[in-house]
């Protein structure tokens, strides 16, 4: 996710010599005092350790006020032409590689090169100190900047506080085993082992985000995620400083991204993935938001879409030689250079694994415009939620913002009805799904399982409008959020009856569940497994509920039917 002037993530590369810990630079700045508290688990503000490192990889978190880049010349001529070059600010991150290569392999258009073609002079701003969207504008260090979708959903309301707004143009990369929670423990094998477990991340930031979501979609109670402890990492020290806490024992687990995620599986005795976002892969996604000034001219629009066009033949590009792309990273961002030195270029080429570059037919799915889900708007509608709730909004009374009102989707549009055979792509299935990967993936540990109390009448498997509201609402976004996973869907009963009774209604309520997903949402019969357990799987132990649970509250938890997420691969 590098600038010119010896930064702290310098410094740091220089005085430790782990290249692969550095780029932490988008922590450095107004960041840390944010990321102070007093102890808490899931529910609350965490701890904070000072784990040491020289920084890692610039993603999001809440970003700092300062460094709005440093004064230029003021522009000449019309906007993206060479005295006026549309400004991008991004950080030292893989996932803009085609960008960088559609520029010539410079941070400045260079004659030839895709941009160039395309009729548009783009300038890359290397801003790693993350200043708000709101300094960005004000200040004309850009116009337009890189953003992960969850982070645009808490930043876009603080725009709008500060009289500015913006709009995301394309989504520019998926992550796909990216981000990950990671743990040394053997046993520690899925969500819910990480009950009184110490788990370090970074605050307010996708891995906060997504450990939030897999918590909130597991099975375990209110209680038990609060005895989740997590543990914040001083800004300053960035993921290397989550990936020091982990590595020198100081925690259980931690929540990290690469190139710290990869570093920490191949360096650290025992470390696993137990969740990631190559199940997830409809989780976390880069946006490009442009300043709402910009998009409000007409005379700009035709700038803009060379821009997106530009970028997305880019992904085209770097596909066809992901050697070039990576040659594109090495010569543009001091990070990446020196990553290459010290780890090897094949450490960074293998990063490239971990993410999608999405080109105009996966914007173009993610975005539903070949109709099925608006995978982008749900992650931020679900990610203004959560992170509303844990306090990340500068102003908490922010109003909410529709998610369609945060994307202009005009670009993108106009580049399929241009491209018809980017439609024809994007309505492919992403994934397929055959009986035996779903063997395999049933065989290992799911990687978190949700309980959904579907309710039928007694003796019935038949699905009342109640339960297929609680079906839609509940379980139909964790599937389309797995996009890879498999799902074992399971129906459960308390101890009270007939033991054989249970097991065959169980097993007949939980097909009924997975005709509805299959028949009416369209999802293939062969993600799902489907398993009649009756009383033999119990949430909760009726002999003894724990505190402040009644024994027919208890009762109640064991008759859900229940939603496994089945990884196709343990790891990358």
């Amino acid at each position: 996710m590098a600038e010119a002037r010896l930064t702290p993530l310098a410094k740091g590369l220089i005085a430790l010599v782990i290249v692969a810990v550095t780029a932490a630079a988008a922590w450095h700045l107004g960041l840390k005092n944010l990321f102070r508290g007093e102890g808490g688990g899931a529910g609350g503000g965490g701890g904070t350790v000072a784990a040491g490192g020289d920084g890692g990889a610039a993603r999001p978190g809440t970003p700092g006020g300062g460094g709005g880049g440093t004064a230029a010349p003021p522009p000449s001529g019309a906007l993206g032409s060479a005295g006026n070059p549309l400004k991008v600010s991004l950080v030292s991150f893989h996932g803009y590689a085609p960008a960088l290569l559609a520029n010539g392999k410079s941070l400045r258009t260079t004659t030839g090169s895709i941009f160039d073609r395309n009729g548009v002079q783009v300038e890359f701003v290397i801003q790693d100190d993350l200043p708000t969207l709101t300094t960005i504008f004000e200040s004309g260090a850009a116009h337009c900047a890189w953003r992960t979708s969850d982070f645009w959903a808490q930043e876009q309301p603080n725009l709008r506080n500060s009289s500015h707004d913006g709009r995301a143009v394309m989504i520019v990369d998926n992550t796909q085993g990216a981000d990950a929670v990671i743990a040394r423990d053997p046993n520690v094998r899925r969500i819910e082992d990480l009950v009184g477990k110490r788990v370090a991340l970074l605050q307010y930031t996708p891995s906060h985000g997504m450990l939030i979501d897999a918590l909130e979609n597991s099975s375990l109670t209110a209680r038990q995620r609060s005895q989740v402890q997590l543990v914040f990492i001083n800004a300053d020290e960035g993921t290397a400083g989550v990936r020091a806490a982990f590595a020198g024992g100081h925690v259980d687990a931690a929540v990290i991204w690469d190139p710290d995620l990869s570093l920490a599986l191949r360096a650290t005795p025992g470390a696993h993935e137990i969740y990631s976002t190559r199940v997830a892969t409809n989780l976390i996604y880069d946006v490009i938001v442009c300043d709402q000034r910009v998009l409000r001219v007409p005379a700009n629009e035709r700038v803009i879409q060379a821009f997106v066009k530009g970028w997305l033949d880019g992904v085209t590009a770097s596909e066809a030689q992901p050697d070039e792309a990576v040659d594109a990273l090495i010569r543009t961002e001091q990070f990446f250079e020196l990553l290459a030195r010290e780890q090897g270029r094949p450490f960074v080429r293998n990063l490239l694994r971990n993410l999608v570059w999405t080109g105009l037919d996966d914007n173009a799915r993610i975005l539903g415009l070949v109709g099925g889900t608006n995978y982008y708007e749900n992650v931020y509608r679900r990610f203004d939620r959560i992170y509303r709730t844990a306090g990340a909004l500068a102003n908490p009374a922010s109003p909410v913002i529709n998610p369609s009102d945060s994307f202009d989707y005009r670009f993108v549009r106009n580049l399929l009805a241009a491209q018809p055979q980017a439609r024809v792509e994007a309505e492919r299935p992403q994934f397929v799904f055959t009986e035996q990967q779903r063997t395999e993936a049933a065989a290992r540990p799911a990687a978190v399982t949700r309980p959904v109390i579907v309710n039928f009448a007694p003796a019935s498997a038949e699905l009342t409008r109640r339960a297929q509201q609680v079906i839609d609402q509940e379980m139909v976004p964790l599937v389309e959020s797995h996009g890879s996973a498999y799902f074992e869907v399971s129906g459960n009963t308390d101890s009270t009856g007939s033991r054989t009774t249970n097991q065959r209604l169980s097993l007949q309520r939980a097909q009924a569940v997975v005709d509805y997903l299959v028949t009416q949402w369209e999802f293939p019969r062969t993600r799902f497994v489907v398993s009649g357990y009756g009383p033999d799987r119990p949430l909760c132990n009726e002999a003894q509920p724990e505190e402040g649970m009644s024994l027919e509250d208890c009762r109640g938890r064991n008759r859900a039917t229940r939603v496994a997420v089945l990884a196709r691969e343990q790891t990358p």
